[in-house]
């Protein structure tokens, strides 16, 4: 009979992640790493996930040394 381990999420205690699942911030490694962002220092850093998120999309879009369309 072959014997199965449940893979906890890795992270530690007292560190918070932004779940792209529930959308909401959460404290500790309660969901696979593939669904969230973090680790965050605090719990706002973590709400404001997205927020960050968007703004690195945004700047790394508009640099010019990585501008790949030409």
């Amino acid at each position: 009979m072959a014997v199965f381990r449940v893979r906890k999420p890795a992270g530690k205690p007292g560190e918070w992640f932004y779940c792209i699942d529930h959308k909401r911030a959460e404290e500790g490694p309660d969901c696979p790493s593939k669904n969230r962002f973090g680790p965050y220092p605090t719990k706002i850093a973590a709400e404001h996930a997205m927020e960050t998120a968007a703004e690195r999309n945004l700047d790394w879009d508009t640099d010019p040394r990585w501008d790949d369309r030409g």
